[in-house]
């Protein structure tokens, strides 16, 4: 093991004395832990527990769970809203007026001078439901752009449109429960263990009663891989014709569920002639995975009374993330595997609320999976909002991975980044650095005066963070929590649902537009807009949701509890209620290995750090565990090429290079190294993102670099001169 992982017990809980416990929610990923948060005599958040009558986690934290009380005291939290004219120049300190006027005196200018669409808004997973609907009225409703959207774009948007392909609609179907149901789960690029260690301990628990075969699909031997009955080192990006040859067999051999297919679904002719030509003999020359495999993973999933599949970044971020997941959604609609106890098709969700902006942010369209494509969407929210329907765009505009090339061309000036860091995030950063350089205006809306992309701003908002402020978030499996207000917002930073609000006022259609000044008078809005939608929360309240511990949507007005799964009905979101069977050619662009840049690049997380480690780096306990950006590497190929292990290295693609500490581990093939993303001076220097054709993701997983050795006094250079182009 690295790091601080080598120790046997290298946590240290200090002990305080709690005067009162506060019940919220867990801020960092999608599993929605009820957490409860211990405040001493002072008013200072101390520590941390899980609620043990919570469904969700049932007691349980995570390590990130266990200190994130200590966000509220760690470094570098914005203070004062931060100005200058011009970026590299040092910032200012203002009050909030004179920031929220030199804002939208500069979206004002900027979209009289090149038209609405030239100012973006990029939002995040992360704020709370309240806030995003607020930030989408905001967006939709009063500076009426159309180039709008989340960071979501950049984890699940391949869930979301594999979803609405496959169902007619966004909305996991699924739930955790399901695990205690199931008789064979069949995981694709989820590594659960460090992703969503509670789910994975829900999984285990789960096992302990009744023993199912669990299937891991990853390139990588991960954590979950090992515990798997079966791991199925699949080549990357090639997810997709494994699928159809699950579905070819499960086809060919008749152990489909006929009468589920004739009742429920569309397409399957079509469907059936295109996975013909996915036989494995075919199919195991591209996917890696040999014919005998393929074919008894398609009878165990085919054959068990209810199969269930999860999946996580390893499908979504790819250029076939959307078709894998309708190509997983068709192996559970062929088995009749949807909507019942043990059988899903279920996205493990990466944000803490990216359900939440999926649902209310009208990032995608309008709030409650309204479509701006939809006259009479648009017609039902301008008479609830007070404005003029013919406001709204009448078709979606551009996602974030488009937005970056739209500043390299000119169409748009100016942008709003908040609660996310592209410096980090997005793929190529050398590129990403020079388009915010084209910007005019820019302004960073962010809990952390120090996050990489404030660099590139003219205006710094300083924001609250999670528990400082009051409202829901939604989890994986749809389950609306509660976060209570804590302590107070740092300093004089303020809730986002605050500076979106003050921000309306500088508007002509904010004045028209009503602005709740408190989180449950938002909320009720989102109720009165969810009544006999498919997500209703009309029957929810802030008390009944903090009673139970969370409530699932849909929970209809007269209802005593929300709905587990969707679908159990058998009827979908097409009109004519069926669900569609796509067939899904695979087209292999992807960029491979070659002779100049021989490996397979991989990342995703670890369980100490959180996406770009604004937060987690800068917690102790959480942060010595995995210091510096470090790569997995095959021991035969290390050797080859004179790498040692905890040495450095250098890793070159054709965007740029990178340099690393080597762990060597046959955790990885020869052929392959892997790379935690959070850092922002490696993964993202090399990756090239090119995007899914229907989400627009970026296949961050699926690039080749060629590994070179260094010296240390090379390497400690690399590095100092990393830092200052930071």
């Amino acid at each position: 093991m690295l790091f601080g992982r080598a120790k046997k017990n290298p946590i240290k809980l200090p002990q305080h004395e709690v005067k009162d416990w506060v019940y919220t929610t867990c801020g960092y990923c999608s599993t929605g832990c009820s957490i409860e948060v211990g405040v001493d005599k002072n008013g200072n958040g101390v520590s941390a527990r899980g609620v043990s009558g919570a469904d969700v986690n049932r007691g349980k934290l995570c390590l990130k769970g266990i200190f994130e009380h200590e966000l509220f005291t760690s470094a570098n939290r914005g203070s004062v809203p931060l100005l200058r004219d011009k970026i590299f120049e040092p910032y200012q300190e203002a009050t909030w007026d004179v920031a929220f006027d030199r804002t939208a005196s500069e979206i004002h200018r900027i979209q009289e001078t090149y038209g609405r669409d030239s100012f973006a808004i990029v939002s995040t997973g992360q704020i709370l439901t309240e806030e995003f609907y607020t930030l989408g009225k905001l967006a939709r409703g009063v500076i009426g752009t159309n180039n709008y959207d989340g960071n979501t774009t950049l984890c699940m948007a391949s869930a979301v449109s594999g979803y609405k392909r496959s169902f007619g609609s966004d909305g996991p179907p699924g739930c955790y429960d399901d695990f205690e149901h199931t008789d064979c789960l069949l995981a694709f690029g989820s590594n659960l263990p460090e992703q969503h260690p509670i789910i994975y301990w829900r999984l285990k628990q789960a096992l302990e009663k009744r023993k199912f075969p669990v299937i891991v699909v990853d390139p990588r031997v991960t954590m979950f891989a090992q515990m798997a009955d079966m791991h199925l080192p699949v080549t990357p990006g090639t997810d997709l014709v494994l699928l159809n040859s699950l579905a070819h067999v499960i086809l060919d051999e008749g152990l489909e569920d006929r009468a589920y297919i004739g009742a429920n679904t569309n397409g399957a002719q079509e469907y059936e002639q295109l996975v013909a030509q996915y036989d494995p003999v075919s199919a195991s020359k591209v996917c890696g995975i040999d014919e005998d495999t393929i074919r008894n993973v398609a009878r165990l999933y085919a054959n068990s009374g209810a199969a269930m599949s999860i999946w996580t970044m390893g499908i979504n971020q790819s250029t076939h993330g959307s078709d894998g997941v309708v190509a997983i959604n068709n192996l559970n609609l062929i088995t009749g595997n949807i909507g019942k106890p043990g059988g899903t098709s279920l996205s493990i969700t990466g944000q803490c609320n990216a359900m939440g902006t999926r649902e209310w942010s009208s990032c995608s369209g309008l709030p409650g999976y309204r479509v701006l494509e939809k006259e009479q969407d648009r017609s039902d929210i301008a008479e609830f909002w007070g404005i003029d329907p013919e406001f709204f765009p009448k078709q979606r505009g551009l996602f974030q991975t488009d937005i970056f090339p739209a500043i390299e061309t000119g169409q748009i000036k100016g942008l709003w980044i908040v609660a996310t860091n592209p410096m980090t995030s997005m793929a190529n950063t050398a590129r990403i650095r020079k388009t915010l350089e084209k910007l005019e205006f820019m302004v960073v809306q962010d809990a952390y005066s120090d996050v990489e992309t404030t660099e590139y701003a003219h205006v710094y908002f300083p924001a609250a963070i999670w528990a400082e402020k009051e409202g829901v978030m939604t989890n994986t499996e749809r389950r609306v929590n509660l976060v209570r207000n804590v302590l107070k917002p740092y300093k004089e930073s303020k809730s986002d649902l605050w500076i979106f609000s003050q921000m309306a006022k500088r508007f002509e259609n904010g004045k028209k537009i009503k602005f709740p000044e408190t989180a449950s008078q938002v909320f009720d809005e989102m109720r009165q807009l969810s009544s006999g939608r498919f997500l209703d929360i009309s029957g929810m309240t802030y008390e009944k949701i903090e009673t139970n511990r969370g409530i699932q949507w849909p929970m209809k007005a007269d209802s005593e509890h929300g709905i587990p799964r969707l679908y159990s009905d058998g009827k979908f979101n097409y009109d004519d209620g069926k669900a569609k069977l796509i067939p899904l050619p695979f087209v292999d662009n992807n960029e491979r290995p070659d002779e100049e840049y021989p490996f397979w690049l991989n990342s995703g997380r670890v369980v100490e750090h959180f996406h770009t480690r604004t937060r987690t780096g800068k917690i102790g306990n959480l942060n010595k565990f995995s210091p510096t950006p470090y790569m997995e590497m095959n021991p035969d190929a290390a050797y080859a090429l004179g790498v040692e292990h905890m040495m450095y290295a250098r890793l070159v693609s054709r965007r740029g290079d990178a340099v690393v500490l080597v762990q060597l581990t046959h955790r990885v093939a020869p052929n392959m190294v892997f790379i935690p993303f959070h850092f922002h001076e490696c993964v993202n220097r090399l990756s090239l993102g090119l995007l899914d054709p229907h989400s627009r993701q970026p296949a961050f997983k699926q690039c080749a670099v060629r590994i070179e050795s260094i010296t240390e006094q090379e390497a400690a250079a690399v590095v100092n001169n990393a830092a200052r182009t930071y």
